[in-house]
């Protein structure tokens, strides 16, 4: 992979983690009651359900490339339609973030419940489709390809929601405020849509 479209998939893995989501929310209601480490267990979760999902994509995008590159390329062509009308959506999200819920004791309960919370999210698997064509090209081995597609959204995303959880506690008042969460989204659908129409324009490589 190309430095520069590694470095596209970076920004993008950074805002994919940092969009207010169920992912998000679940890190930032733990870190609020249990701190940074109490939250630890529920992160790992989260990263687990996430690399489950990839790994299911992975093997679908394999298997479809090595059928059919034109039905890949179609595949790819509706992942940036994908984006662009997430990020209008998201443009279009307000409210506050509800960050309310029992809280968990084990560790191992707290990972479970995180884990069926990225696993059981559909949404997460469909996201997945639309973005790592973007960065696959169907020409090249695909295995080096996705491995550093998905160490790298894995990796980012485990830092980001580790952040979320660290600093939850302090910033609860803000993430339970409309209006600045309502702004945040705009940011995010901003940037998603920009990157959907990034995207399509590198499309033909």
């Amino acid at each position: 992979m190309e430095l520069t479209l590694w470095l596209a998939l970076l920004g993008a893995a950074f805002l994919i983690s940092l969009s207010p989501g169920a992912g998000a929310v679940t890190a930032m209601s733990f870190g609020a009651r249990h701190g940074v480490r109490g939250a630890a267990p529920a992160v790992a979760g989260l990263i687990s359900g996430y690399g489950i999902q990839m790994l299911i994509v992975g093997v679908g995008l394999g298997s479809l490339i090595s059928t059919s590159v034109l039905l890949f390329n179609l595949i790819k062509w509706l992942g940036v339609a994908y984006l662009v009308w997430l990020g209008i959506q998201k443009w279009r999200e307000q409210g506050a973030l509800d960050l309310d819920g029992a809280p968990l004791v084990s560790g191992r309960r707290c990972f479970l419940q995180a884990l069926l919370i990225n696993i059981t999210n559909p949404k997460g698997i469909v996201f997945l489709m639309a973005l790592i064509p973007q960065f696959l090209d169907p020409l090249q081995p695909q295995a080096p390809q996705l491995l550093i597609i998905c160490g790298t959204l894995v990796t980012v995303d485990w830092l980001v929601m580790t952040g979320y959880s660290a600093v939850a506690a302090r910033l609860r008042p803000w993430l339970r405020n409309a209006k600045a969460v309502k702004t945040q989204n705009r940011v995010t659908g901003s940037a998603l849509i920009g990157a959907g129409l990034l995207l399509s324009s590198a499309s033909n490589r």
